[in-house]
């Protein structure tokens, strides 16, 4: 078990012990998106549906997944965030709702955890404020774009 980090000497799970390690400022930035039904997507573009503002909603539910993610992933450490901002766009061709999250720290750890929560929580609090318009709603794609800082590197999306 010593070639796996997050696991101790007796197989065990562990959380990495990041102390030692320098702080940098740190980037992440995912996107995903949600493929709607034309009704939906009218719906959404519009400030139609009943639930209120759709992406209003999401993007501070996002902003939220982003801050609570060491609460949720159970070997992520808590992350002082420097900022979060999420964007939408609308795909007309796809029938779909585009999110990129981007998170930033200064800090021993990386946030693309914080940056693909945010895009997830933003995705299914979509799902929730148009549940009752289209039920077969389809989160896909969510992915790292890129990542800077820490002694990885930089990373950028190839596919």
């Amino acid at each position: 078990m010593a070639d796996f980090s997050h696991f101790n000497e007796d197989g065990r799970a562990k959380m990495v012990d990041v102390g030692g390690k320098d702080t940098t400022v740190r980037t992440a930035v995912a996107t995903g998106r949600v493929l709607v039904n034309r009704e939906c997507f009218d719906l959404i573009k519009s400030g139609g549906m009943k639930k209120g503002d759709v992406l209003g909603t999401a993007q501070v539910a996002g902003i939220m997944g982003a801050k609570k993610t060491s609460e949720i992933i159970p070997m992520c450490h808590p992350i002082m965030i420097n900022g979060v901002n999420i964007t939408f766009n609308y795909n007309e061709e796809d029938l779909a709702i585009e999110i990129m999250s981007e998170v930033k720290c200064s800090g021993v750890t990386g946030v693309e955890m914080e940056a693909l929560s945010a895009v997830s929580i933003a995705a299914l609090t979509i799902y929730d404020m148009c549940k009752a318009v289209q039920k077969d709603m389809v989160i896909d794609q969510v992915h790292l774009v890129s990542k800077s800082g820490g002694k990885s590197g930089d990373f950028v999306w190839k596919g």
